[in-house]
């Protein structure tokens, strides 16, 4: 590693931003310049002249990224409303006063309305492990902890390591549980409440209003490296962590030893079960696995009802404070079931008609429209026609369909783990009923469809669009309704991934609205009544994943526009809310115990929020306006996508600049050199690398675009609504945050980055020995890259829109001096890196990989790869070989050592390349979270 930092590197950084200042002051005169490149190729100068060593660097990029880490803390404390435990303590007081009397002056709300209002769920908190892990477990949590006061941790490095699928469950484990902490403070404000109020009936009351839940584990949805078997594992898993969570719950309180010794049996029982779950699916390991489950599943409890027995005799007996924590340990086992979290699993529409076709020799493909009505018709003749099959694990061993397989698992959970909480099966994708249907098909088929909440993801365009009209698709059959009123629940999931990827975040969340209205009309139109509507919304943390930035409570009544809410509630459709905490960035708001009851009470205030009235929003008074902005926005945001200069601006050297970070096989992007195709569309990258691309690139392009085209068709609505319309200004907050976090001059700088034009430029003005021929060298490389043509045409698409957003919006925010040095740093470093590599020697094809491919990806920053190469074709040290003594007189060698190749070349390449990496931490701590 680099050495330690010189002193008064701070220093060096003010002389730095000050320059930079200037340097934007300066493109007043000279609409030409560049700030950015101007100040990269200043800190190129210094490090020629010797004023900035490779050190140097390393310690001027700590110093930015643990400033811009504090920030984030900061931010993160506010965010969540603050961390005062007295202070979130008594808004759950607050909370539950309010339910207890909406109105101060009033009596207090009947027994009836009150047990109704808290033992019904509101809302669900959903923990999910998409690839978001972006600093390594002892940074986020050191983050967490100063939010809450603690003190800054300097550490060599931010950068992710190489995460798994156990490491993500344990980041989530320990989120959950102090999730759970932070429920048990509110069911205790409630359950005090209802006590000074009704003595002698409160200990009736199992308060249920937040729960939590959890796919970690269980999502199989673009990846094929969780096999069932890991699934089991991993709920068992879940299941001791909450029998262990309530043991510790009821030690020591009088009346409870008959409880604890349950709860210890079904424990060691749970134990030997999980032991003996497989590591592979092998036939004699899954059958012993088999039987552990079956000949312990009375101990090891299949619901809670016989702990539920053992604690109406405890509570009856108890007194005082034991009485209550006893009716708070009930009523978490009441609400999660035999699990620390509800358990959500997901795969894709895909995997369904797969199967279906398999087994029911069902051919005509789904997303034929011409062909839709006859597939209706044949799945609800196969639906008149099921009769359940038992489900068993030589079943599961034998079955190759994966949502056969997955529909199993979840079989087996509800018969051997937990049969007294529906499992949750969502299903990305879909885009006809004929899916939902098949889904419900399936369920029948392994007996379960009572114990499963089948969930579409409306998330592509398409899906958005006419989510509705799947929601109706499916309603005409006699078997969904009656699947529906049976379970009295419809789980519906919105996702803000691959909508903001394509029609951008500001459009998305129009589409995700409008579509929860028309749902309320489709559910009228069908006469359903009665049925809890769950709406799952899953954004990620940062706003190219669809999260509000402003705060906690802002995002949860962004997520949850009254209209919509209303238009469900006034059709006797009860609502319940859910929302997504994803992955490293989502756990941070559960990071400590402060910050999860933070989160908890924020939460609870906004489930128990008084009932509004009438919404006088006037952006609903102007449905034209809001369709034809939103619109606008959408056909923006499509051109760009569809812009070659777009995806050769994301491929160029994008998804080098980021560490993998999580479990998930990145299907579209490898480390290996070579591999990495050049990228012409997005949607050859997954979603959330596309957006930490753009973050990195500056410029957040699936939030932006189009907005400005918008604004200047609506010059005198637009900014009259951004002061009158809370609902059109949070929407405009994602905006916000996103031009706080873009700069035309770093896009304009990385454009010019692959501009063979400028590097000539460079050369033709060069005085340095030998520069003119390295700098014309890359220029002859880039030519051949050939990217700069079509990415700069791009780049005048983008200026051009967001020249109009700025004449619209001359107040809007702009990125900070910090952020922009720490873009300008890196470009510098690329163009190190870049003059290094034209120092790599010649050598023949190896293995048909040439001189031209070794650029090629050395200018799409492959680095590692390609000084992997480079060491075996230039070794750099001599083939220990020759030191032997092979009984005759030696031959000639065809070897030679490279020693100073790899000390000035492939080593500084290496290590300014992690430099590059380091940068983009710091970058994720400026912007608050990873895509």
């Amino acid at each position: 590693m680099p050495p330690p930092a010189e002193q008064g590197i701070g220093a060096t950084a003010e002389d730095l931003l000050r320059l930079l200042v200037r340097a934007q002051a300066g493109t007043v005169q000279d609409p030409f310049g560049n700030p950015v490149l101007s100040v990269a190729l200043s800190i190129a100068r210094q490090v020629d002249d010797g004023r900035l060593d490779e050190a140097s660097l390393w310690a001027l990029v700590r110093h930015l990224r643990d400033a811009a880490f504090a920030d984030r803390a900061r931010r993160l404390a506010d965010y969540v409303g603050g961390t005062d435990r007295a202070t979130n303590e008594a808004a759950l007081v607050k909370a539950a006063g309010h339910v207890l009397r909406p109105d101060p002056a009033d009596s207090p709300v009947p027994w009836a309305r009150f047990r109704a209002q808290v033992e019904r769920t509101r809302y669900a908190a959903v923990f999910t492990a998409h690839p978001t892990f972006a600093m390594p477990a002892e940074v986020a949590q050191a983050l967490a902890e100063m939010a809450c006061g603690g003190p800054l941790v300097s550490f060599e490095s931010h950068r992710p390591r190489s995460i798994s699928l156990e490491d993500e469950f344990t980041q989530a484990r320990a989120a959950i549980l102090r999730g759970r902490t932070a429920l048990d403070a509110l069911c205790a404000a409630l359950l005090r409440a209802a006590r000074d109020t009704w003595p002698d009936r409160w200990t009736e009351l199992m308060p249920r209003p937040i729960v939590l839940s959890s796919w970690v584990g269980y999502d199989t949805d673009g990846r094929t490296d969780i096999g069932w078997w890991d699934t089991l594992r991993l709920r068992l898993r879940m299941k001791r962590l909450q029998l262990e969570r309530l043991a510790k719950q009821v030690e020591g309180l009088e009346h409870a030893d008959a409880l604890s010794a349950r709860i210890a049996e079904a424990v060691a029982a749970v134990t030997k079960q999980i032991e003996s779950c497989p590591i592979q699916p092998q036939p004699r390991a899954v059958a012993t696995f088999a039987h552990a489950l079956v000949d312990h599943a009375d101990t090891a409890l299949r619901t809670p009802t016989p702990l539920l027995d053992l604690f109406a005799t405890a509570i009856a007996a108890a007194e005082g404070e034991d009485k209550l924590q006893l009716c708070i340990a009930r009523a978490g086992l009441v609400t999660h079931g035999l699990s620390l979290a509800h358990t959500h699993v997901r795969l894709n529409a895909a995997q369904i008609h797969n199967v279906v076709r398999q087994r029911l020799d069902i051919a005509d493909p789904p997303e034929d429209p011409a062909r839709r009505r006859a597939l209706l018709a044949a799945i609800n003749a196969a639906l008149d026609a099921v009769q359940p099959v038992p489900v068993d694990f030589g079943a599961l061993l034998a079955d190759q369909a994966s949502a056969a397989r997955l529909m199993m698992t979840v079989a087996q959970m509800v018969k051997h783990i937990d049969g007294s909480v529906p499992v949750r099966f969502l299903i990305a994708e879909t885009e006809t009923g004929y899916t939902l249907l098949a889904a419900l098909w399936l369920a029948r088929l392994f007996g379960i469809a009572d114990q499963v909440e089948i969930s579409p993801l409306f998330e592509t365009a398409e899906a958005l669009g006419r989510g509705a009209e799947v929601l109706d698709e499916a309603l005409r059959s006699p078997h969904y309704r009656t699947y529906l009123q049976r379970t009295g629940r419809l789980a519906l999931q919105f996702g803000y991934s691959d909508s903001g990827r394509y029609v951008g975040q500001i459009a998305a969340t129009y589409l995700i609205e409008r579509l929860r209205l028309k749902i309320a009309a489709t559910l009228a139109k069908h006469g359903v009544t009665g049925v809890e509507v769950i709406l799952f919304d899953t954004h990620g943390e940062s706003v190219g994943r669809g999260a509000h930035p402003g705060s906690l409570a802002d995002r949860l009544r962004y997520l949850s526009p009254t209209v919509s809410r209303h238009a469900l509630s006034h059709d006797n459709l009860p609502v319940r809310e859910e929302s997504a905490f994803q992955g490293g960035d989502g756990y941070l708001l559960f990071g400590t115990d402060d910050l999860a009851l933070a989160s908890i009470a924020r939460i609870a205030e906004h489930a128990f929020h008084p009932g509004a009235g009438p919404v006088e929003d006037p952006v609903y008074a102007d449905p034209d306006f809001s369709a034809d902005f939103f619109a606008t926005v959408r056909a923006g945001m499509e051109g760009l996508v569809e812009d070659a200069g777009y995806g050769a601006l994301l491929g160029a050297f994008g998804p080098s600049l980021l560490d993998r970070t999580g479990s998930r096989p990145p299907a579209r992007q490898s480390d290996g050199m070579g591999t990495a195709t050049r990228i012409r569309h997005p949607r050859e990258l997954r979603a959330i690398l596309n957006n930490a691309i753009l973050q990195q690139l500056g410029w957040m392009a699936n939030t932006l675009q189009g907005l400005g085209s918008a604004a200047s068709r609506h010059p005198e609505t637009f900014p009259e609504l951004r002061r009158s319309s809370r609902r059109f200004r949070r929407a405009l907050d994602l905006a916000s945050h996103a031009l706080a976090h873009s700069d035309l001059d770093v896009l304009r700088a990385v454009v010019g980055s692959l501009d063979p034009g400028s590097w000539l430029d460079r050369a033709a003005h060069t005085t340095r020995p030998g520069r003119r021929e390295e700098l014309m060298a890359v220029a002859q490389a880039l030519e051949r890259l050939d990217l700069w043509a079509v990415a700069q045409s791009m780049f005048r698409r983008v200026q051009a829109d967001h020249l109009a957003l700025r004449a619209a919006w001359p107040d809007a925010p702009s990125m900070a001096p910090r952020e922009m040095l720490l873009h300008a740093l890196r470009l510098a470093v690329i163009g190190r890196i870049w003059l290094l590599a034209t120092h790599i020697p010649e050598f023949s094809p190896r293995h048909g990989f040439t001189r031209r491919d070794m650029e090629a990806a050395i200018l799409r920053l492959e680095i590692p790869a390609a000084v992997s190469l480079l060491a075996e074709i230039f070794p750099e040290a001599p083939d220990a070989s020759a030191e032997s003594d092979y009984a005759e007189p030696p031959g000639p060698r065809a070897w030679q050592a490279y020693g100073r190749e790899h000390a000035e070349v492939f080593a500084p390449m290496r290590r300014l390349f992690d430099l590059i990496r380091e940068i983009a931490t710091a970058v994720t701590h400026e912007v608050g979270a990873f895509g």
